[in-house]
């Protein structure tokens, strides 16, 4: 499984650095459709999406981001990520690792 990660050059720079192979360079116009692309490839375990590009997108696909658990998405960046963090690893793993 592989880690990918989509939003602004800016944002996607320092996973480009750390070796991460799956960048997505997006615009917020292209956003939602680059995320449903990533949702089929089936070689993605993790998702990486930055938190306010995660706000611009339909209910519906926050809904389906929110639900999904292969891929496993994670929101970085604003406020209130830490606890989106624990939701989904606890999501993943099935039990509350900060206990």
């Amino acid at each position: 499984m592989e880690i990918a990660v989509v939003g602004h050059n800016d944002f996607v720079i320092g996973f480009r650095l750390a070796g991460i192979r799956k960048i997505y360079d997006t615009t917020s116009d292209n956003i939602e459709a680059q995320i449903q692309s990533i949702l089929n490839d089936r070689t993605v375990g993790i998702l990486v999406v930055h938190n306010e590009d995660l706000k611009k997108l339909s209910p519906q696909m926050q809904r389906t981001l929110d639900d999904s658990v292969e891929p496993t998405v994670i929101a970085i960046g604003g406020k209130g990520e830490s606890t989106n963090l624990r939701e989904k690893i606890k999501q993943s793993v099935g039990v509350d690792l900060w206990k």
